[in-house]
């Protein structure tokens, strides 16, 4: 027998002794009888002569498997053997341990797949390497389901189906928070990340961003948001790790200031955009250099709520000599100076769009000078800036060659003048004019010079401003004559005699129409409209126009073969006007809205399922004559409608 197993004969396996310290043990497993369930053990009996029983469960338990005893070392190196992604996300799957094991090995330090036995061949193997390194997949983690454990799977799954592309947290686990740790398994597993995006998530630290930009290189975009423990230090590795960084955003970062937006600008040749909102430790410094750094390449700047000053806008007036959209808000300290020093410059050749919200430097002279130094602005919009006047808006219009869109919201010093003065002097460019919620805004019995019509203005908004009405309709729709976008909502004053007087004035079609809030129209307005303009209308809303009933709706079925788009909520509407819609055998619905019809009832069943054969959309939201099995059977017959109850 020794010589089958090799051994020199001796009876004892271990040179060292037996391997159970007490011999009774040995005798239980090599002494049993043809009863197993019941052993007396052949040595000298013990004290306690109770005899053993054998449980196969008792056993099992005391059994543990081998490969759960192995050090760390070894199953690291057994997974650097893996050899492809699959078996790496099937054995990921096995326990919390292994998962954490696998992410935490580079995809450098898996073992090269052609030095391993492998029917795949190098053609195979080089398409698979590809493939990880795309970056194809998205994936999204939002407040619970935002962990370390949850980014290690993704990190290790990914790899083998295309790699992670771009990776949003929004918030995390109160419990189980994202860590650092979290962030490095994402380093480790994800090197082709391109966009990273963290909102809310305060346990993650300079570390982890750090481990993202030792391994992701590739990183294009980065947004962070409310990530108090992130720091210069954090945001300068990135810089220096990820020079193909393009887009930059960063809002309510409390520990980010001047040191890591220089490091940004001078390391980051490619930057393009920047969004910085409420960073309390950002100045001049940091935005003058980062401007400055990528002069030749920064074309979208935005500054939210930051403590800069004059010296910032001169800076961006002189260096912004490739930036086309720029957006300043909410900035305190910045006063008349910095919007005339930032339009004399000469840098800002290029703009093209200008938003100005709530800064007190918007004055008359400083958005001259501005409209002055950037002879290609096509897009203007001014919001809360009360130091404008009438006089300035003009100046502005005409020093702005090139203007195509003016919006004004919440500028509560123009008046009509303004307003008409802006319609005559903005050139031959204009095509959309926007007023929104304008105090000043209301109509005077005062006599206006005689001014140019204009003729390439082609929408025309005027929201929300109480004081506008029928007086100077007529003259509005003189100087607007190819307007094709009419938004008149909230406007209550406007009756069926000044809405006539525009529609009559217009030459070209009416495209889209807003009436909503408009009160004091009436059926007689909506007919006229549908018969002068019907044939070029696609989407009307008459939400809230109590005095709109059945009649309306028949002119609007008769005379508008390509509208797609109808609101008619909270209107005089009943079943009959829902008929004559369907009854209409040229009009196309694809949605339609009757939110808040209290008069239109299960009677209305038959009509809207006829409409269904083109509608995509139907609100029945607040009408409680339709009951909930009408609303059940539409659910069913009209399969292709997405319906709202």
């Amino acid at each position: 027998m020794s010589k089958l197993f090799g051994f020199a004969g001796s009876d004892d396996f271990c040179p060292g002794g037996s391997i159970y310290e007490n011999p009774k043990e040995a005798g239980r497993f090599l002494s049993l009888g043809r009863r197993v369930d019941l052993y007396y053990p052949p040595s000298k009996r013990s004290r306690n002569s109770a005899p053993f029983v054998f449980n196969q469960e008792s056993f099992e338990q005391n059994k543990q498997v081998s490969i759960d005893v192995l050090p760390e070392e070894c199953l690291f190196e057994i997974f650097k053997r893996l050899p492809g992604g699959e078996e790496r996300s099937a054995c990921a799957c096995v326990s919390k341990k292994w998962l954490s094991l696998l992410s935490n090995i580079h995809r450098d330090e898996f073992c090269n797949k052609n030095t391993n036995l492998s029917v795949k061949s190098q053609d195979e193997t080089t398409e698979e390497q590809e493939i990880e390194s795309c970056g194809y997949l998205s994936r999204s983690l939002e407040s619970k389901k935002a962990t370390d454990v949850r980014l290690a799977a993704i990190a290790v799954g990914t790899a083998s189906r295309g790699g992670l592309g771009k990776l949003i947290i929004r918030g995390s686990n109160s419990v189980r928070p994202v860590t650092n740790l979290g962030l490095k398994a994402i380093s480790h597993g994800c090197p082709s990340l391109r966009v990273l995006s963290m909102w809310n998530v305060s346990s993650v630290g300079d570390e982890g961003l750090c481990e993202i930009a030792k391994r992701c290189h590739l990183l294009e975009k980065l947004d962070l948001s409310q990530c108090p423990a992130i720091s210069d230090k954090g945001l300068a590795a990135i810089a220096r790790g990820c020079p193909n960084l393009t887009d930059l955003a960063l809002e309510s970062c409390s520990n980010i200031g001047n040191e890591g937006l220089q490091a940004i600008g001078k390391c980051c040749p490619k930057l393009k955009s920047v969004s910085i909102k409420n960073c309390p430790l950002v100045g001049d410094q940091g935005i003058a250099s980062l401007v400055s750094s990528a002069s030749d390449v920064l074309e979208k700047v935005k500054l939210q709520a930051l403590t800069i000053t004059d010296v910032c806008l001169a800076v961006i007036g002189c260096y912004g000599k490739a930036v086309t959209d720029l957006v300043l808000t909410n900035l305190p300290n910045v006063c008349e100076r910095g919007f005339w020093v930032m339009g004399n410059g000469h840098g800002l050749q290029k703009l093209k769009s200008l938003t100005v919200t709530s800064c007190q430097g918007a004055t008359d002279t400083g958005l001259e000078a501005v409209a002055k130094g950037c002879p290609n602005l096509k897009q203007f919009c001014l919001r809360k800036c009360l130091y404008l006047s009438d006089s300035g808006l003009v100046s502005f219009c005409k020093a702005a060659g090139s203007l195509e869109s003016l919006h004004l919201e919440e500028c509560h010093r123009i008046t009509q003048y303004g307003f008409f003065g802006a319609l005559s002097n903005s050139g031959a460019k204009l095509k959309a004019l926007a007023f929104v919620y304008c105090l000043g805004l209301k109509d005077l019995n005062l006599g206006l010079s005689v001014v140019s019509p204009c003729e390439s203005l082609r929408s025309l908004s005027i929201r929300n401003c109480p004081g506008f009405g029928n007086s100077r309709m007529a003259v509005l729709g003189e100087l607007c004559p190819q307007l094709q976008h009419v938004d008149f909502s909230g406007l209550e004053g406007i009756t069926d005699a000044g809405f006539l007087k525009l529609l009559k004035s217009t030459e070209t079609g009416l495209v889209k129409v807003n009436l909503s809030g408009c009160v004091n129209l009436t059926d007689k307005a909506v007919s006229v409209m549908a018969e002068l303009h019907g044939w070029t209308l696609e989407k009307v809303n008459l939400e809230g126009c109590r005095m709109i009933s059945d009649s309306g709706l028949v002119a609007i079925g008769e005379n508008c073969p390509l509208l797609s788009d109808l609101d008619i909520s909270r209107c005089a509407i009943t079943d009959f006007g829902i008929a004559s819609l369907a009854l209409a055998g040229q009009l196309n619905l694809q949605i339609l809205s009757v939110s808040g019809c209290s008069c239109v009832s299960d009677k209305s069943l038959p009509a809207l399922v006829k409409m269904g054969e083109t509608l995509l959309g139907l609100n029945l939201q607040q009408c409680n004559a339709i009951s909930s099995s009408t609303v059940d059977r539409l659910v069913e017959q009209l399969w292709r409608c997405d319906i709202l109850s």
